[in-house]
């Protein structure tokens, strides 16, 4: 170890690093020239030997050529590395501390509120499970996978606000929109849990929160029929119905007029 007023060794600061070079070197490159390089917070504990060959897995290290320049030259290498690695830095993940100890540690479950019930988000039962209705079917994931919309990331689906459940009404037969089912919109049970998706899946427990957050608590939105594809649907079946009609008006049997015989005039 050598200290900074060793007098066998001229000193020299560059880009945050010390460069420790041996007073009997000689100019230019040359096998026996000593120079070693600190990082200047860790001088004098831990160097670096320009020019030793440390990739030999057995027999003894050996020295190649090597002058100060080699030596700023690989400090400007170890400081574009360390800038490439500082742009690359995974972006700091912002989580709220309280929902994440409630969701991680104390084993709360995300919430979604629909038309005023409360529903929990269980990926493991690949579903939302409505609070305090046992009775209920819920609303499963895999049954409204046709409801979900990739760019939106959410479902639409048509809902029974008494039953608590997912319900489609008679597609093939419906001529008005329904009066005892609405529509309502909600996140992808990604968005609704991220933790319980990622647990779930093998990800990281943090995995995708650095742009979503964590929540804990949503609330569905109920979306007009109007603005829903059963406007269309119902003008087609009501299309469908009306030419069906004259369909089969056109298919009933005419009665030919019967003809009245005349007798013979008495």
């Amino acid at each position: 170890m050598i200290n900074k007023d060793d007098p066998d060794y001229i000193f020299e600061e560059y880009k945050g690093h010390t460069i420790a070079s041996h007073k009997n070197n000689i100019v230019g490159k040359d096998i026996n020239n000593l120079i070693i390089v600190y990082r200047s917070d860790e001088f004098p504990n831990h160097g670096f030997i320009i020019g030793l060959d440390d990739s030999k897995l057995s027999g003894q290290r050996k020295s190649v050529p090597h002058n100060v320049d080699d030596a700023k030259g690989y400090i400007d290498w170890v400081v574009s590395v360390q800038q490439k690695k500082a742009e690359t830095k995974p972006e700091k993940i912002i989580v709220d501390e309280r929902a994440y100890d409630l969701r991680v540690n104390k084993g709360m479950l995300p919430t979604v509120d629909i038309a005023g019930h409360t529903f929990y988000v269980d990926i493991r039962m690949d579903m939302l499970r409505p609070k305090d209705d046992f009775l209920s079917k819920g609303i499963v994931f895999s049954d409204i996978e046709n409801y979900y919309d990739e760019d939106k990331r959410t479902y639409t689906i048509p809902y029974n606000p008494k039953t608590h459940e997912f319900q489609e009404p008679d597609y093939r037969n419906i001529k008005e929109l329904p009066k005892d089912l609405i529509a309502v919109s909600f996140p992808s049970e990604r968005l609704l849990d991220r933790i319980g998706w990622n647990r779930h899946y093998g990800f990281e427990l943090t995995h995708g929160m650095a742009k979503q957050g964590l929540k804990l608590q949503f609330e569905a939105k109920q979306i007009p029929w109007e603005k829903t594809f059963l406007v269309g649907l119902i003008k087609s079946n009501l299309k469908t119905e009306k030419n069906q009609q004259k369909t089969a008006e056109k298919q009933q049997p005419t009665h030919p007029k019967q003809s009245k015989n005349k007798g013979r005039r008495m």
